[in-house]
């Protein structure tokens, strides 16, 4: 069992809420709150390249 330390839910409009965690080997996690047994994984350097690129903007073409 993976020791997953989750943060408080983000939550858009509607019941959109998302999950991000950590893990104490490096490891980061993203899930939909209420399915934390159900995540997507990488590494804490992954996690932070996708946050950085998200607030630069590249992914707006998906809203």
């Amino acid at each position: 069992m993976t020791d997953i330390r989750w943060e408080d839910p983000f939550c858009g409009e509607g019941n959109s809420c998302f999950r991000l965690g950590t893990d104490p080997d490096g490891n980061a996690y993203i899930t939909v709150a209420g399915a934390e047994e159900t995540y997507l994984s990488d590494s804490r350097d992954a996690l932070r390249a996708l946050i950085l690129d998200i607030k630069a903007g590249k992914a707006d073409h998906l809203l």
